[in-house]
């Protein structure tokens, strides 16, 4: 099987490519637009297979509910969808599939930071889930979020229709079972309503 496609991300733990700089890792992430390139805290370059056109349905359904939220609430913060990459506080590069960073952290980068991989976790992030990801891979994803500063995720396995709900300050995760419901931002996102029947 091409390891691009296995159920674990292919880790390229070259001794050179760990060493390289932020801007080396920026220009190689721009040399190879069409992969899906993450860099984890040990600053291994993590490569992934690209999305399928299901689970890229479902993203875009996904990024259209919250553009929703958004458009009703455009001074709350910046919403991003699965291109954006940041820098988290222990230096990882990740990518989640829709995230969302209030005004209060986004307007505290200079332009130049935001133009590339910006140094803030997002306060929320969803990670969608699909046949060829490692459950045991995205719930690590997600704990790494919470402990660099999120303070709500949600993991979305699509296929078995559950639900991981990571919280600040909260050990673990809630799982929610069947998509006949939606899910709120509670108080980090308020008044936002995702309906998870639209990512079947």
């Amino acid at each position: 099987m091409n390891p691009l496609f296995a159920d674990e991300p292919l880790v390229l733990d070259d001794p050179y490519m760990s060493r390289m700089s932020e801007e080396e890792f920026f220009t190689f992430c721009q040399q190879h637009p069409n992969w899906r390139i993450e860099r984890n805290a040990q600053q291994e370059i993590v490569l992934m297979a690209p999305t399928f056109s299901l689970t890229g349905r479902r993203n875009a359904r996904l990024i259209t509910q919250l553009g929703m939220w958004w458009e009703q609430h455009p001074e709350a913060g910046e919403i991003f969808d699965s291109n954006a990459g940041f820098t988290l506080p222990n230096r990882a590069v990740r990518s989640p599939d829709a995230s969302w960073v209030s005004a209060t952290k986004w307007t505290t980068l200079t332009f130049e930071q935001q133009e590339k991989f910006a140094t803030v976790c997002p306060e929320f992030m969803v990670e969608l889930r699909s046949k060829t990801d490692s459950l045991k891979v995205l719930l690590a994803k997600m704990e790494e979020y919470r402990a660099n500063g999120a303070l709500l995720g949600w993991l979305l396995s699509c296929d078995d229709e559950k639900a991981y709900i990571f919280r600040a300050g909260q050990e673990g995760y809630e799982t929610l079972e069947g998509f006949d419901r939606e899910l709120s931002g509670e108080g980090v996102l308020p008044g936002l309503v995702v309906n998870l029947r639209k990512l079947r």
